[in-house]
């Protein structure tokens, strides 16, 4: 049988409903930490809306409340270089009360 002479099959695969990741009440702002670390991935990267199962408008929200909390220092840019700056700085810390004990 030819393949453009093929009946069209549907899959058998149920289609299960996800829920949203953002409920009615929860206020995208960018104060608002709990809500935005959700979106953020551990390089401190902005999930993709596909990622997330966000609207597009949620989306921007999400993106511009980001961004936000960025540039007024409530949420780093890089959380990377926070997490290897506060080791290093642990590190020095445990080997000063070495050197005096």
């Amino acid at each position: 049988m030819d393949k453009s002479k093929r009946p069209f099959l549907k899959s058998k695969r149920s289609f299960r409903r996800h829920l949203p990741p953002i409920q009615s009440g929860d206020r995208i702002d960018y104060r608002n930490m709990s809500l935005i670390s959700r979106f953020i991935s551990e390089q401190g990267k902005i999930l993709s809306r596909r990622v997330n199962r966000l609207t597009l408008k949620q989306q921007r929200l999400i993106t511009i409340a980001i961004k936000q909390a960025r540039i007024l220092s409530s949420l780093p840019f890089l959380l990377l270089l926070e997490m290897a700056i506060t080791e290093f700085i642990s590190n020095s810390m445990d080997e000063d009360i070495k050197v005096y004990f």
